[in-house]
């Protein structure tokens, strides 16, 4: 029975392979049954670490083979397969066969194949079959180059991406740290008045809070789940405990309300997320402003008509000087900020990251008339669950 049907149907297969896993599924699975062969390892090599990892079947990250630790199952091989002819090795025990996976790059990676039934003590492969399993291997290897190439790249950008948070981390806390250690030092020397001391210990406490609000950013921006912990309340109550937030976190900046949420409406949704969202970007307006400013926060009711779900719009407005136009495309990009002294530029990424958490979304609207920067905060209210009648 001819396999070059089989054969050829895999190389296609192995270049459309959307993963590492996939991939070995097709040469440690599919390869071997069309040759009936019960057994198959594959080996990837790490240039790096100059020694081969073994991935299995339906695992995307290879697993190392350290020395003095137990080895991976691998068929004893006594041939090799190179540019199409099988080759017989002298000393080498077993039947199976060894097939490099040579890409551009050079060796990518090995295939041990085991003894096929019925062909010991000769050569394992027909020449034909020989051929077609040698163009299976180097579209292999080039698949693989290029899996193992993404995958170099991923670490190598989310290590920049930490190397980027920790010196933004560093830079970001040495201010307040020496604050703290100043003024800490000076409280234990004696000799001020009440007053002053208590100036300093709440100066202090204003630093720990601030590398607390970091710390926070980082880790929430940081975590990959994004679970929500919901709870029932009217839209309008959603509203106010939105606006109590801001004036107790940013006090220094005047709360301008203008609210047209009628009651009626409940919703399941994250409050402690949503609150922390418009905190961030009041923190932004207060940091834009000087410090101190009018901050307007406007509410309305949308949709909700018949079978579509009602939507909550926010918009929050300040007076401060706008956003730079060199960085608005950008602005809700981690760790992009200008002209503050505090923070990491996480906050308004995290902003938008618990928005759309809930479905929503969260952008800069453009340039008005006036002065100031203006976001926008759609939000769909879904009806609470409800259980279903006994």
């Amino acid at each position: 029975m001819s396999r070059s049907p089989a054969l050829r149907r895999l190389a296609d297969e192995v270049l459309e392979a959307p993963d590492l896993g996939a991939l070995a599924r097709i040469l440690t699975g599919s390869l071997p049954r069309t040759f009936a062969i019960p057994e198959a390892t594959l080996l990837l090599w790490n240039r790096k670490l100059d020694r081969f990892e073994a991935l299995s079947p339906g695992e995307t990250r290879p697993r190392p083979i350290r020395p003095g630790q137990d080895g991976v199952a691998a068929p004893a091989a006594r041939f090799l397969l190179a540019d199409g002819e099988v080759l017989e090795t002298s000393g080498a025990l077993g039947d199976g066969v060894l097939v490099p996976l040579m890409a551009r790059s050079g060796l990518v990676g090995m295939l041990v194949l085991g003894a096929a039934p019925g062909r010991r003590k000769r050569k394992p492969f027909r020449r034909r079959d020989a051929r077609l399993l040698s163009v299976v291997a180097t579209r292999a290897a080039l698949a693989l180059e290029n899996h193992l190439y993404q995958r170099e790249l991923i670490e190598s950008e989310r290590m920049a991406a930490l190397g980027a948070m920790a010196g933004m981390l560093a830079h970001d806390f040495r201010g307040p740290m020496t604050v703290i250690r100043g003024y800490a030092e000076t409280l234990g020397q004696g000799g001020l008045e009440a007053d002053e001391v208590r100036r300093r210990a709440d100066l202090i406490v204003e630093m720990v809070d601030r590398l607390q609000r970091m710390t926070t950013d980082t880790l929430d921006f940081a975590r990959e789940g994004r679970r929500l912990a919901r709870r029932i309340l009217d839209a309008a109550e959603l509203v106010e405990t939105i606006a109590a937030d801001l004036a107790e976190q940013v006090p220094t900046v005047e709360l301008v309300r203008d609210f047209r949420v009628p009651r009626g409406t409940a919703a399941a949704v994250d409050v402690d997320k949503l609150r922390r969202a418009a905190v961030n970007i009041a923190a932004n307006a207060r940091d834009a402003m000087g410090g101190h400013g009018r901050l307007h926060l406007s509410a309305e009711l949308l949709g909700g008509h018949g079978p579509e779900a009602p939507r909550l719009r926010l918009v929050l407005a300040d007076e401060g000087p706008g956003v730079p136009q060199e960085i608005r495309d950008r602005l809700f990009d981690p760790f992009v900020t200008r002209g503050k002294k505090a923070g990491t530029g996480l906050g308004l990424a995290v902003a938008r990251r618990f928005v759309e958490d809930h479905g929503g979304t969260l952008e800069l609207l453009p340039e008005a008339a006036g002065p100031g920067a203006r976001f926008r905060i759609v939000l769909p209210l879904p009806p609470p669950p409800t259980n279903p009648a006994p």
